[in-house]
């Protein structure tokens, strides 16, 4: 029997994810894990059906549709870290390489089922290809070191992009504007987590609260991290504002107003001055209010029982 288009992207996703679930685990991911994926689809499918009833009619809304839902479940396939000498320092990810590679798997896990059953599946067009690339690299994040933030290029390009694209992109970085200061917090604790994983030991072994009389240098050095992840959040907030006019200009302009008022609803002036007054940024901030602010505590007992 013929498998639906909808078929085959449920087959895929459930390839894909069996390789996610093995890459949280042996690379210690706390931010890139199912919890992301959820919200991203989300988060994705609300931006959608905004947008669906401005789309040209010659456009396969379902196709777009579980193409959209694809991308957001398999966006962040594959981490790739950049070896660390030091392992007090935080992990960092070279752009686009995570991307590029889970590009690739995707297509490689397409071209396995085509080959595999070539007459019994319903197949991925050209087109459907050209959006699943453009779609994730549209999440490749670079730093502008004027706001001191990251910002999405392909999303103040020049060159079009599919609408997919666009939307997963949003999606992808659109917790605050969609969710509130609350979540963009816990993302921000998550995100500490993962690209630090000495502190997060700490943490799970209840050592971080005796570092001071312990390690001072350690402490100090942890202590700037999460100050710069706190100053971090501040200027993200910022910029996520500053820059949605032009990112939203890429969709059908009657879309545009409730993408602000309703979708994007916590994307205000009052939300970033929330987040500068309640974000502990000062140069002398001690460590502890840092962990308090962020709720460590918390997070680690619930993701890490």
């Amino acid at each position: 029997m013929l498998l639906s288009f909808v078929d085959t992207i449920a087959h895929i996703k459930s390839l894909a994810l069996q390789d996610f679930d093995r890459e949280v685990t042996e690379k210690q991911l706390c931010y890139h894990t199912r919890d992301h994926i959820a919200g991203v689809q989300r988060r994705a499918s609300q931006i959608f059906q905004v947008i669906c009833p401005y789309l040209p009619p010659t456009e396969d809304i379902e196709r777009l549709e579980q193409l959209l839902d694809l991308c957001a479940a398999t966006h962040d396939l594959i981490q790739i870290f950049v070896p660390q000498s030091d392992p007090h320092t935080s992990r960092r990810r070279e752009a686009g390489v995570s991307e590029a590679a889970t590009i690739e798997r995707i297509l490689e896990l397409i071209h396995q089922l085509n080959q595999q059953s070539p007459n019994d599946i319903a197949c991925f067009a050209k087109r459907d290809i050209q959006i699943i690339q453009e779609a994730i690299a549209a999440t490749i994040c670079d730093y502008d070191p004027i706001e001191q933030a990251i910002f999405q290029p392909a999303l103040h390009s020049h060159q079009p992009i599919s609408v997919v694209a666009r939307i997963l992109a949003l999606a992808d970085i659109g917790a605050l504007g969609m969710e509130g200061t609350v979540a963009y917090n816990t993302e921000g604790c998550l995100l500490f987590l993962e690209e630090n994983p000495d502190v997060r030991s700490l943490l799970e072994t209840q050592q971080l609260s005796s570092l001071i009389a312990h390690d001072p240098l350690l402490y100090e050095n942890v202590r700037q991290r999460l100050l710069k992840r706190a100053q971090f959040q501040v200027n993200l907030a910022k910029s996520r504002l500053n820059r949605c006019p032009q990112e939203f200009a890429g969709f059908p302009p009657g879309a545009i107003p409730s993408l602000i008022h309703e979708v994007f609803q916590y994307l205000t002036p009052a939300t970033i001055r929330e987040i500068e007054k309640s974000t502990p940024i000062a140069e002398n901030t001690p460590l502890e209010v840092l962990t308090h602010f962020f709720q460590f505590e918390q997070r680690i007992s619930k993701t890490f029982p």
